[in-house]
């Protein structure tokens, strides 16, 4: 019986199961479902499906760097309660999918799921995660992933509080020797963490949005116009409004955490003048666990019962 694109859909939808799964399932058993879906509870890759409805917005952010620091990757992994976050098994399996994203340079989540495992070529990356559903007992998601390649320079990381924040950074460098030593290393740590504590919408003003920009300007406008004071002196307020608001939200403009006598940028300058080199930020990347996630109405309401001593 030839096996079909929707026949495989119906039974990843019935499972949870990966499609390279279910595609192998249905072969096995001649494309009887039923047949299908007990092969692959056999094989504890149907154990997932109970799960998958369930809200995931714990978990952690991890990241990885390549051996010369060229390559760097952040991701996100969620899981169902903080519990299982901490648990050495889940810390080892997200530590496995960053490693393999690191080597494998997946395109997208979709290209992610559909390789072939690094550590076992027999599985896909969709199996592994259906295993540690089934082995951990929650839920869990590879929520994003985002990898850069430096070129000429490096990459850096930070990952705080055990990851609950995570940030990569890539930097230029005119010196090789530089580039790949340690103390350029520190050193983009540094401004990993800096982006960590302060947040930073744009690496420089040129990044900034023009619709943004002038939002904030017309703002400026309305406030200074309810004083009274002259347009040309509005626009000289303004101007001075304006360079505070960079001051805020650009990477380079800002008041370095660890030194507030520096802006980022003389940190920077002053790191490659010690180092023997030129170092130039070129982006970053910032997670923050469960960002924009939303925990299911009844899953709140269970935690707010159990914080009352209700069951």
């Amino acid at each position: 019986m030839a096996i079909t694109a929707s026949m495989i859909n119906e039974l990843r939808k019935a499972t949870g199961a990966g499609m390279l799964d279910c595609k192998k399932a249905l072969e096995e058993v001649g494309g009887d479902m039923e047949q299908a879906i007990d092969f692959l509870r056999k094989k504890g890759l149907a154990a997932a499906s109970k799960k998958a409805g369930r809200a995931a917005t714990e978990g952690m952010v991890a990241a990885a760097v390549s051996a010369d620091a060229k390559t760097g990757i952040l991701v996100e992994i969620n899981s169902e309660t903080d519990f299982v976050a901490k648990n050495d098994t889940f810390q080892d399996f997200v530590k496995q999918v960053a490693n393999h994203i690191l080597v494998s340079a997946p395109a997208d989540m979709d290209a992610l799921m559909a390789q072939p495992y690094c550590g076992d070529a027999s599985k896909t990356v969709q199996t592994l995660v259906t295993e540690a559903i089934s082995v951990i007992g929650e839920n869990m998601q590879l929520r994003r992933f985002v990898s850069y390649t430096a070129e000429a320079g490096a990459v850096g990381t930070y990952i705080h509080a055990g990851g609950k924040i995570g940030v990569l950074v890539e930097a230029t460098c005119d010196n090789a020797t530089v580039a790949a030593s340690s103390e350029l290393s520190t050193v983009l740590k540094d401004v990993a963490m800096h982006i960590a504590a302060a947040s930073p919408q744009c690496l420089c003003r040129e990044e900034v949005p023009a619709e943004l920009l002038e939002r904030e300007k017309e703002i400026y406008r309305a406030k200074a116009r309810e004083t009274g004071k002259p347009d040309n002196i509005i626009e000289k307020i303004i101007g001075g409004q304006v360079n505070k608001f960079y001051g805020d939200i650009c990477l380079l403009e800002q008041v370095f955490v660890k030194d507030p006598d520096k802006t980022i940028q003389q940190f920077i300058d002053a790191s490659g003048k010690a180092l023997g080199c030129t170092i130039g930020l070129k982006r970053f990347t910032k997670y923050v666990l469960g960002e924009g996630l939303e925990k299911k109405e009844s899953d709140f309401a269970a935690e707010v019962a159990a914080a009352a001593g209700l069951k």
